[in-house]
């Protein structure tokens, strides 16, 4: 009998898959994925660090001044969520219109550009993707009112390293450790996200420092206390997932859908959606095997709108199970076999923090949905998704 033919679920605990063999996990596929989820909250203490050294300080303060008019976050897959995380929150800190607009909008539509220049902000874990370097060099070609930030995970990649003498360029390399083995983005992810709300001299705030050290040991406690209880949701037999989010908190909603998605092989469907937004059709196709997963706003006043829509869905009796996620969750809104995730010692903030722990939660989820179906959470599309996209022609003209 081999040693998949002899797993069971209870054998699927968290203690039980880290004390494993490391034969056994890679045999089962998730040597990789396991260690980077779990290096979470280390490697965002790591990245606040980084932040606050001198020399990284002055790199950032130099692209922001004097203030750009504009800030467009851009990255392709997950690299677009970081900034749909972050742009609400950026916004504020800086003062200035702040979009999230994919890569591969830009690279067939330039257009989308807002006019009279900015700050082009590239997001992305190995820098290598077709749309990351071809953006780039579009605008450095043809738009000189745009200056350029990469934040990346790879000190080896393209955004890294191709474009060190170009005028108007700066690139910022998180940790090594972040630049996940894996297929799919978790612990680089969650990185980018702490990067980028650190701009405009937030990272220098000891506010801002406690804020992370904080969100470390909550999301910690997730880990040590509540994983098998995620565990035990996703075992149950889920074939669809709705995760629900209001302002920033829809990127992460976006976030962990695609890491279902990934994950499973599309075994599982998902869908992202506003909580206000669910309403307005989605809501139709929550059945009796959908699991609704819900990022509640730390907002008083936003929550209650999240609550309204919540309690509609026990009113009308609408899908199977929820997890919410949330500081100070409401008891009517606890069905008896849902999981709440209490962030407790969080503390409410604005700022992009919470969203760490939010995605990190649909990291656990997919991950343990994809072991229960049978699947390597390391590699679960075996020829058809490569860790880094394949390169493809990039056609001249398709921009203006």
């Amino acid at each position: 009998m081999s040693i998949l033919e002899n797993k069971t679920k209870e054998n699927d605990s968290l203690a039980a898959l880290k004390a494993a063999a490391p034969a056994m996990q890679r045999e089962r596929g998730y040597v990789d994925t396991l260690r980077e989820i779990l290096q979470q909250p280390a490697t965002w203490q790591a990245t606040a660090e980084l932040l606050r050294e001198p020399s990284v300080r002055a790199q950032l303060q130099a692209v922001l001044t004097p203030r750009p008019a504009h800030v467009v976050l851009t990255g392709s897959g997950s690299s677009i969520y970081v900034g749909e995380c972050i742009a609400p929150d950026l916004q504020q800190t800086l003062g200035v219109p702040v979009l999230a607009i994919p890569a591969g909008t830009l690279l067939t539509h330039r257009k989308a550009l807002p006019p009279g220049g900015g700050l082009l902000i590239s997001i992305a874990r190995s820098g290598d993707s077709p749309e990351s370097a071809g953006v780039v060099d579009q605008l450095l070609a043809h738009e000189p009112g745009w200056s350029h930030l990469a934040i990346t995970c790879n000190a080896n990649g393209k955004l890294a390293t191709q474009y060190k003498s170009a005028p108007r360029y700066a690139a910022l390399v998180l940790d090594e450790r972040t630049n996940d083995r894996s297929l799919v983005m978790t612990s680089s992810f969650t990185n980018l996200v702490l990067a980028g709300s650190g701009l405009g001299g937030r990272a220098a705030e000891v506010e801002w420092q406690q804020g992370v050290q904080r969100l470390a040991g909550c999301v910690q406690h997730v880990f040590d206390h509540q994983a098998d209880a995620l565990a035990a949701i996703a075992y149950r037999d889920i074939d669809q997932v709705v995760y629900l989010g209001s302002g920033g908190a829809l990127g992460a909603a976006h976030e962990a859908a695609l890491k279902m998605l990934e994950m499973t092989a599309g075994r599982v469907t998902t869908m992202a959606e506003t909580f206000l937004g669910l309403r307005h059709g989605p809501m139709s196709s929550l059945d009796e095997d959908t699991l609704v997963v819900a990022y509640l706003s730390p907002d008083p006043a936003v929550r209650a709108y999240e609550y309204d829509l919540l309690r509609e869905l026990t009113r009308k009796q609408l899908g199977m199970v929820r997890v919410l996620v949330g500081e100070g969750i409401a008891e009517d809104v606890i069905g008896p076999q849902d999981v709440a995730v209490d962030l407790q010692g969080l503390q409410a903030s604005d700022d992009a923090l919470p969203l760490l722990a939010d995605v990190a939660v649909g990291q656990l989820l997919a991950f343990f949905r994809c072991l229960a179906l049978g699947g390597k959470p390391d590699a679960p599309a075996q020829g058809v998704l490569t860790r880094v996209v394949e390169a493809f022609a990039l056609h001249s003209g398709s921009a203006a």
